[in-house]
């Protein structure tokens, strides 16, 4: 058997590393940050357990960069949904509520990872994930017409962690409603923008259980994790 070539190797590695993204927030929003391993992550991803430490430093690594996935996935699929627009306040009422509808749809998801960037140890943890996250609300503040992006920029993400947070203090959370009033305040937003509680969400920003459109394992007419190439990846990264 001739040996693989390299954009087959790297398309196994970009397809295992997405599956063990997805089944790190599916297995923390199931069952919380404590209770779920390693090793649960990779039997639901169905890799072998040594591929998790070859891609992720550790399990705190690996749920930052799952979540942020998530949060800029979510974020890029409010903001170019039906109808798109260009408009720069629009824009950003779809950021504030899709943000947001994290902390009201995935709470045990969004608290673990809040708790986690406040963790002295690991911190706040840079990976692309995370640079694509910044990247999209840097350009929803520069089309929001901020004339010094890098001063806006770190404010809006300060307030909507704070917002997320609030959201979700155990015992005292601040209604959703509450916060994005106060958000959209702030920049001058109409309420009927967006995604307005009271209103019927449009496709793609309701909680759906199935979050495999935002982990892209597999390509058209292929498995997502059966075949034998995958099989033979996680043989040998695992020896």
């Amino acid at each position: 058997m001739s040996p693989r070539s390299a954009s087959v190797n790297e398309e196994l590695r970009r397809r295992s590393k997405e599956r063990l993204l997805q089944a790190a927030v599916e297995l923390v929003g199931e069952h919380g940050y404590d209770t779920t391993t390693l090793g649960d992550i990779a039997d639901r991803a169905g890799s072998a357990r040594g591929l998790v430490s070859y891609y992720f430093p550790g399990k705190r690594q690996l749920v930052q960069s799952a979540v942020h996935r998530l949060m800029h996935r979510t974020l890029e699929e409010a903001l170019e949904r039906e109808p798109r627009t260009a408009e720069g306040p629009e824009r950003m009422a779809r950021a504030i509520d899709a943000i947001l509808g994290l902390a009201r749809d995935r709470p045990v998801l969004m608290r673990q990872h809040m708790a986690g960037l406040l963790q002295a140890e690991v911190g706040f943890v840079p990976c692309p994930e995370q640079r694509r996250l910044a990247e999209l609300l840097r350009d929803t503040v520069a089309r929001h017409g901020s004339p010094d992006v890098d001063r806006d920029y770190p404010m809006l993400r300060a307030l909507l962690m704070g917002a997320v947070f609030a959201a979700l203090v155990p015992g005292v959370p601040m209604p959703v409603p509450v916060l994005r009033a106060e958000l959209f305040k702030r920049y001058r937003l109409e309420w009927g923008m967006g995604v307005p509680p009271d209103a019927e969400a449009p496709d793609g920003t309701t909680c759906d259980t199935d979050l495999s459109r935002f982990f892209s394992t597999g390509g058209p007419d292929r498995p997502t994790g059966t075949d034998r190439g995958d099989r033979s990846e996680r043989t040998t990264q695992s020896k």
